[in-house]
């Protein structure tokens, strides 16, 4: 432990190691509040503390009366095009549905762009635990219409990496910005997650440029805050 750091933040410290060093993997419980007590020598308090430190972080979730569970899933925030695309990275693995796609408008992308009312190439995906089905995220991307997604559309089927598509008819990202927030979730999309209406969710809004500077994508994302979460180190 480093010397002249807190008690509990000693105990974070360490556990933090663990988890980010791959010896307490995702989904794993860690060990009691007894077996933490004497392997760090601590008191209960203290314990306790360090893992509400680890919880702010987004590192473990706690169970009242069951326990703390790593959240973090080796997804690590330093990417240039958004918190979205690490996070996505995070989840490899999962189960992908695709919801739908199609060409029309989107009010949503319209007032985040700043832009009258617009016409969009839209695509709808459901990423899910493939062990038990829970929908983890729901993601919309809505992309300004181009001739050329006319073909992309017709041709649309489960399982296309949209990355892809757009990689080969030129379109790259290369800048953009992202907005992170709170919501509950809505009757309609509790109903396409299988959670609860006013569920607290992570939703995150990212919008993508091209070199020339024209809009790429802007994407919507309402993540599962119990698996996914938000990390800086600095």
């Amino acid at each position: 432990m480093t010397v002249g750091l807190a008690k509990s933040m000693r105990v974070a410290r360490a556990l933090e190691r663990d988890i980010l060093e791959g010896r307490s993997a995702h989904g794993e419980q860690l060990d009691s509040e007894g077996q933490l007590m004497q392997r760090f020598s601590v008191s209960r308090n203290t314990v306790r503390r360090g893992l509400d430190l680890l919880a702010s972080q987004g590192l473990i979730t706690k169970r009242c009366g069951i326990g703390s569970f790593v959240t973090y899933d080796g997804a690590i925030l330093d990417n240039a095009l958004g918190w979205s695309v690490p996070l996505e990275q995070g989840g490899e693995g999962l189960e992908t549905r695709l919801i739908d796609c199609r060409r029309e408008p989107c009010p949503q992308a319209d007032t985040f762009l700043n832009l009258a009312a617009g016409d969009y190439f839209r695509l709808d995906r459901l990423r899910c635990d493939p062990q038990t089905g829970q929908a983890l995220s729901l993601e919309r991307s809505c992309l300004p219409w181009r001739p050329e997604y006319a073909g992309v559309l017709a041709q649309w089927t489960e399982g296309v990496s949209l990355s892809r598509v757009l990689a080969g008819l030129g379109l790259l990202p290369v800048s953009g910005e992202e907005r992170a927030s709170v919501v509950l979730l809505s009757n309609p999309d509790a109903q396409i997650m299988g959670l609860a209406a006013g569920t607290p969710m992570l939703r995150l809004q990212r919008m993508t440029r091209t070199a020339g500077g024209s809009v790429l994508e802007y994407v919507e994302s309402i993540l599962d805050s119990e698996r996914f979460g938000l990390r800086m180190q600095f």
